[in-house]
């Protein structure tokens, strides 16, 4: 698959995503505004609708008042929650008042006797009853108006009780959305408040005016406070969560399969390099071996001592060459199959430095350049494989000498220093084409090679560095690189010496 036809169809793809995304979210946010909608429509009806229950109880009290019930009756009447059963008391209290009751059982007890003249007083008397009864209708109606004489305090007794039922007729559970209550008077001045409100409580306010009817003196506001409206109404609509909880994991899959899938292609891309620069390697020293080879069996070419010991140079140095590059790549697998097989023991750094300096010595001085070493380090005891340390400097100077600069003799500087905290720094430093600042973050990778621009005579693997890097890594040290564009290279390794060790 193209790599176009890649990018068109994670395009397609993350554009889907988002916009899946956008929708739920947008629902969500449709949804908590609805439920935010519903609830506070409930709770305006609720505080209407209590209200209300509080003016009623209000006459309810003061008809009792008013026919002189007794306190058992008034309470029986409010808890009854009904203007009949009051009415009813009252209208008896006054046809006792007016004598109505007695006459009725006169004339019924007249009536039985019988005579017209009986017939006359029913009616006269039944007329007298009427107009009694319109006298008592006026007078509840009059009442029914009146202002109280009670204090605004008095009148909000079982305002707590009124305000639950008709939250609960509203279908506000107070066990799942908790409300707190406090009433004032119109000028601020607060008359009552529910036994668990904190003064500064945030959350939900909602008002309502009660005795609305009154004179502005005797009228009070009634605030409610949720303070977990927010959360309430969150959770009601929970149900969208999973939704996009489970959208984000298809999208984090998605990208993670994008990503992976890119990365898996660059490893390939990467695996092809190196078994074309492998072919080139092994080839070119294999070609001078046959060559070399060929020319000490041909009969035609004298067989001087010179000419023999030149051609066995040749073989005995490519094939040193050739076993080099296969050492490399076998120590790379031991890498990956088993970790590496180490075998430390104390050896002292600037020994191994000094020993690898000589052996590349009269490789830099035979193209012109030249190698300092400056030892300064005093602690350069450390615990490590001798072998594998020798090929980590190994692997740093040959890089020195491949990537030269063309215009300019090669310079390599070699040198060992103290640090902090029982450590040791060995810092490799050459003058050569220097490596880009993109490519400093990624040379440590398995098979990554930094682009040399026109240079083709320079191969390799990828392999070197990241050999070097599992190489101090299982030492418990540190290499990083540094690099000014074109002005050279400096590699800085840093490992922990034998008394940082505990050995």
């Amino acid at each position: 698959m193209r790599k176009s036809t890649i990018w068109v169809i994670t395009i397609i793809m993350g554009v889907s995503f988002l916009t899946l995304l956008y929708l739920q979210a947008r629902y969500l946010g449709d949804v908590l505004t609805m439920r935010q909608e519903q609830l506070s429509e409930s709770v305006t009806r609720a505080l209407s609708q209590t209200a209300h229950d509080l003016e009623q109880r209000e006459t309810h009290v003061m008809l009792m008042e008013k026919v002189g019930t007794t306190k058992e009756e008034a309470d029986t009447a409010i808890v009854a929650d009904s203007i009949a059963l009051t009415v009813t008391s009252f209208e008896r209290r006054m046809a006792e008042m007016h004598g109505t009751r007695a006459a009725k059982a006169f004339i019924e007890s007249y009536g039985e006797q019988g005579g017209a003249s009986s017939e006359k007083l029913r009616q006269h008397l039944y007329r007298s009853y009427r107009h009694q009864q319109g006298l008592m209708e006026e007078e509840v109606f009059a009442l029914l108006y009146q202002h109280s004489t009670r204090s605004l305090h008095e009148r909000l007794e079982g305002l707590e009780g009124l305000l639950t039922h008709a939250l609960h007729e509203n279908g506000i559970d107070d066990e799942k959305l908790a409300y707190h209550y406090y009433v004032t008077n119109t000028v601020g001045d607060t008359i009552g408040v529910c036994p668990d409100f904190a003064s500064g409580q945030g959350g939900r306010t909602y008002r309502q005016v009660l005795f609305a009817s009154d004179a502005a003196r005797q009228q009070g506001v009634l605030y409610v406070v949720f303070p977990d409206m927010k959360r309430y109404v969150f959770t009601s609509a929970r149900f969208v969560v999973p939704a996009i909880v489970f959208t984000l994991v298809l999208l984090f899959m998605f990208v993670f399969t994008i990503y992976s899938f890119f990365r898996q292609k660059k490893l390939a891309e990467m695996k092809n390099d190196f078994i074309n620069n492998m072919t080139h390697e092994f080839k070119t020293p294999i070609s001078s071996i046959s060559l070399a080879a060929q020319m000490l069996s041909d009969p035609t070419i004298g067989k001087s001592e010179e000419n023999v010991k030149r051609f066995t140079a040749v073989i005995s140095d490519e094939t040193k060459r050739l076993r080099f590059q296969v050492e490399k790549v076998l120590q790379m697998s031991l890498f990956d199959k088993k970790g590496g097989v180490f075998n430390p023991r104390e050896t002292h750094l600037n020994r191994i430095l000094e020993d690898v300096a000589n052996t590349f010595r009269l490789k830099v001085e035979s193209s012109g350049g030249s190698i300092a070493t400056f030892f300064n380090a005093r602690h350069d005891l450390v615990y490590g494989d001798e072998m594998h340390l020798t090929n980590v400097i190994f692997n740093l100077l040959d890089n020195a000498v491949k990537y030269k600069h063309p215009d300019r003799n090669l310079r390599i500087h070699l040198t060992t220093q103290d640090r902090s905290h029982g450590r040791i720094a060995v810092i490799v430093e050459d003058n050569g084409i220097g490596i880009k600042r993109d490519d400093l973050k990624k040379i440590f990778e398995q098979f990554y090679r930094a682009h040399t621009g026109n240079r083709h005579d320079v191969k390799g693997f990828g392999l070197g560095l990241a050999y070097v890097k599992k190489v101090v890594d299982f030492h418990h040290g540190t290499i990083h690189a540094e690099s000014a564009g074109t002005n050279g290279t400096r590699f800085i390794v840093t490992l922990p010496t034998i008394n940082d060790n505990g050995k």
